[in-house]
């Protein structure tokens, strides 16, 4: 039998039909093969024939690539996020480069203000305005770090390659994340500043899926590594974060007895910072995100039960960061439909896009949580349908 996964032709036409609001005898119905024949390639027990895709897709009236390929966006929200992406690679490009005679740049207090600006942009989640100012910030530090090198300088040019590399990761662009990271390396080598090097290396492993679980683990032993011997508050907030990273690290090997141990360390090290560590690198390290990162360890080693549980304790106060916020509320939506709650799925999936709309849309949550809905609905909701329509299934 032919291994059924959510890009097979078998759950997209299940997806479409339902999103039509049609039951497979209806379908059969509109096209010249069996209710059987459909029945079987939903089923992922037989191969969807070109003339067969074609005649579903002439059937529900989508483009057959719809059934065939993957899509997360549609190809218009996907040329818009090229086109506003193309300037940040541009921009990363510059770090080796002479700097331009005519380039004029801001003084360093300006910019490095701007850095931090575009870090709670994209902590706000406004990732299309950060996004279109990132490339002149980039290159106005490039130009100041090369022309009048400072620790300051380094450091807020180390600070908006972490924007890029954030900003890229949330709309789906995981080969520019990783350029972005290695910028970010470069600049806080010559920043000499340890803990931005191992937030690097934190961001490093969490890039790293499954097949590659041991290296991210080596990864975050690297960041260790950078703090050794070092206890300020800065330190010990990205020391617990590391932890945080290695507990996911460990939830992808299925390792519970490792997620538990950092867990438990990074919880304390959170007690002795005493409250949120909001102010070291926008880390926002402390108990509750602990709890979320515990919540998502069980939510990747498919504990759904036990990540429900964890869910209904977490209590967001107002003052979270949206861009938590939301992954959180994505997150919830696919316990809650790994654990029959479908309405209740539903609901925080609506909340999510209300709270973040750019980071839901792109969120593979997102996609993971509406596809299955899809799947376990006897009859597709109104609402259900729209967001569907919203990320391009």
């Amino acid at each position: 039998m032919p291994n059924l996964d959510d890009d097979h032709p078998g759950t997209r036409i299940k997806e479409q039909r339902r999103l039509a609001r049609l039951t497979q005898q209806q379908l059969a119905e509109r096209i010249p093969y069996s209710f059987s024949l459909l029945n079987q390639v939903e089923c992922g027990a037989r191969h969807a024939s070109d003339g067969f895709i074609s005649a579903v897709a002439t059937a529900l009236g989508v483009d057959p690539i719809v059934l065939t390929g993957p899509a997360t966006v549609t190809g218009l929200q996907q040329a818009r996020l090229d086109g506003l992406m193309r300037p940040i690679r541009e921009a990363l490009d510059l770090y080796d480069l002479a700097p331009e005679p005519e380039r004029e740049c801001r003084p360093l207090p300006a910019l490095t203000g701007e850095a931090d600006r575009l870090c709670q942009e994209v902590r706000a989640t406004h990732l299309r305005k950060a996004a279109h100012d990132l490339p002149g910030v980039i290159a106005e530090l490039t130009t100041a770090a090369v022309t009048a090198p400072s620790t300051n300088t380094w450091r807020a040019l180390a600070s908006s390659y972490r924007t890029a590399h954030d900003i890229a990761l949330k709309v789906g662009y995981p080969d520019l994340a990783i350029v972005a990271l290695d910028r970010m390396g470069w600049a806080a080598e010559r920043a000499s500043d340890p803990c931005l090097a191992a937030i690097r290396q934190y961001k490093r492993a969490l890039g790293h899926k499954t097949a590659e679980a041991d290296l991210g683990r080596r990864l975050i032993q690297a960041g260790h590594d950078l703090l050794e011997g070092r206890t300020s508050r800065e330190a010990l907030a990205v020391a617990g974060q590391l932890h945080l990273g290695a507990s996911a690290v460990a939830a992808r090997r299925g390792d519970q007895p490792a997620v538990r141990h950092h867990i438990a360390e990074a919880r304390g090290l959170a007690r002795r910072l005493g409250g949120e560590a909001r102010e070291v690198h926008w880390l926002s390290f402390g108990q509750l995100n602990v709890d979320l990162h515990e919540m998502g360890a069980s939510v990747q080693m498919r504990q759904f039960d036990t990540a429900l549980k964890q869910a209904r304790q977490v209590k967001l106060p107002p003052s979270v960061l949206t861009s938590r916020r939301a992954r959180f509320l994505v997150d919830r939506a696919v316990v809650e439909m790994e654990t029959g709650h479908t309405d209740a799925a539903l609901k925080h999936l609506v909340d999510a896009r209300r709270a973040a709309p750019e980071q839901t849309r792109y969120h593979p949550g997102t996609r993971d949580a509406i596809s299955g809905l899809l799947h376990t609905a006897r009859r597709t909701p109104a609402t259900l349908s729209h967001m569907a329509a919203w990320i391009g299934l």
